[in-house]
């Protein structure tokens, strides 16, 4: 099927199409999808996940558990090699995998989740630990979620980030990114580097290059939805080096150990499909995506998301 128009019009032709098809009702907004809860009012549109969070509080006995403020302490390491008796490698995958779907309406959760998943193998009571923390952060806020405030500005931006050498066994870094329309963030990532960088310029390097891949995607999606992006999409870092060597290829000396692959960066900046500019490390919510932050720093990165509780969202 080929659908023109926009939005709305496509979500018409869709529902159209299907009714020629197949036998439908139209039940009108919905309300639920995948187990996440969808509230749709003159406010705007807020997405949730409250009846499956407490499903999974109640499967791992976490339900009547005190709660606390934030899901990882700063200054929180973790190791493949640390000390303590290893624990049921089944259980503890269950609890990965509910808490990553967790992630789809909660991403100030995915740094977390993602540092823990990295323990599947052979899980130790330290890991168990962490997992434990974030239920009981989670008991605090079942009822966050995240909420698209209506008659905002909608244009796509970007934050990157990264954490050098930040894993302790192997001294990869870790790759954040957070892409925001109108006052939430669409599309989040926390992942682990594939290569070991020499520098920060270099893992920040790396981590802007993976965000303009997510770029090109997310601009594509919103062209096919009448919503073409017609300027350059805005990458925010915090790393001047690094938007350096995105524009100079003079700079030799820092990047000719760098793999080919990741100065895809450099055609999209010349081509100006993206744009990097500098932001600053305080306002820099990708850095929620890479590293533990302070309790005040999170909670201003979770609101800054788009991340609020149900009953904030009138």
């Amino acid at each position: 099927l080929i659908f023109t128009g926009n939005c709305k019009e496509i979500c018409e032709e869709f529902k159209s199409s299907m009714q020629l098809e197949f036998d439908m009702i139209d039940l009108g907004k919905m309300r639920h999808f995948l187990a996440i809860e969808v509230i749709q009012n003159e406010a705007g549109i807020f997405i949730c996940q409250r009846q499956y969070a407490r499903e999974v509080l109640a499967l791992f006995n976490m339900i009547e558990c005190n709660s606390v403020r934030n899901p990882i302490v700063p200054g929180t390491t973790l190791s493949k090699d640390d000390e303590g008796a290893s624990v049921d490698a089944i259980k503890f995958k269950q609890a990965i995998g509910s808490l990553m779907y967790l992630t789809v309406t909660r991403p100030n959760l995915m740094f977390r989740v993602s540092l823990i998943s990295r323990y599947m193998t052979n899980p130790k009571e330290s890991h168990w630990a962490a997992t434990k923390r974030i239920f009981k952060y989670l008991k605090g806020t079942i009822e966050h979620g995240l909420f698209y405030q209506k008659g905002k500005k909608i244009g796509l931006s970007a934050y990157s980030d990264s954490n050098y050498a930040g894993d302790l066994d192997d001294r990869r870094s870790t790759s954040g990114s957070v892409f925001m329309m109108g006052t939430a963030a669409v599309s989040w990532a926390s992942k682990k580097q594939p290569v070991a960088s020499l520098s920060t310029t270099e893992a920040e390097y790396i981590a802007a290059t993976s965000c303009a891949c997510q770029c090109i995607w997310l601009r594509r999606i919103l062209e096919h939805l009448g919503l073409e992006e017609k300027e350059a999409t805005e990458i925010l870092c915090d790393n001047k080096s690094t938007i350096q060597l995105s524009k100079n290829h003079v700079l030799h000396g820092r990047s000719k150990h760098i793999a080919v692959r990741f100065h895809f960066l450099r055609d999209l900046v010349n081509d100006q499909v993206v744009q990097l500019k500098y932001y600053n490390t305080n306002e820099q919510v990708a850095g929620m995506m890479t590293t533990a932050v302070k309790l005040d720093q999170f909670e201003k990165f979770r609101h800054m998301l788009g991340v609020v509780k149900v009953t904030e969202i009138s």
